[in-house]
């Protein structure tokens, strides 16, 4: 097994404890193979950095529950915050396993934190692969619940932190009704 194959499988099996299962699986292990998959479909010669991230962008995210924060956006973004740097830290921690480098793990950190959006490359795929992530699995069962208004606000907010070219290739592979296509257009 080589040093990835070693992080993968450890973020993996951190994610098979989830216990919020999805089609009978845990669903923190399914929405990291779903983050490899897009990742491999829009970034095919990504970084190993850039791969692990992909894949622990929610590792053990269960541990800190959105509840433990006050409601409102204040909250939230505190949550979120949080949840970055500890992720950031636990996938360095399992890079250090597998042998990988401390500027490696700096650098994992660093994208998990999403430092440098919009100005930082790597940052700016690892966002789009999230968003990616989103639409195809994500965004009906999240549509389900909510108003016209709260989907293309929701929409709207997503499609900015995309880049250009990630909204371009949205529009390309998503068929989304135009009030949802609109937040994508370049």
């Amino acid at each position: 097994m080589t040093r990835l194959t070693d992080a993968l499988a450890a973020i993996d099996s951190a994610n098979s404890a989830d216990p919020t299962l999805e089609g009978g699986r845990p669903a923190a292990l399914l929405y990291g193979e779903r983050m490899s998959e897009e990742v491999a479909k829009l970034f095919p010669d990504a970084s190993e950095v850039l791969q692990i991230a992909a894949r622990g962008q929610h590792v053990e995210r269960w541990l800190l529950p959105r509840k433990d924060y006050p409601e409102g956006k204040a909250g939230y973004y505190a949550w979120r915050k949080e949840q970055g740097r500890r992720h950031g830290e636990r996938v360095a921690g399992i890079m250090a396993e597998a042998g990988y480098l401390g500027i490696d793990q700096d650098r994992v950190r660093v994208l998990l934190r999403k430092e440098g959006i919009k100005t930082d490359p790597e940052v700016q795929a690892l966002e789009d692969v999230i968003c990616f992530t989103f639409i195809r699995w994500y965004l009906k069962p999240f549509a389900d619940d909510r108003s016209q208004e709260q989907l293309v606000d929701i929409v709207t907010k997503t499609a900015r932190k995309m880049s250009p070219e990630g909204r371009a290739r949205a529009l390309a592979d998503f068929d989304m009704p135009d009030a949802l296509a609109t937040a994508f257009r370049v």
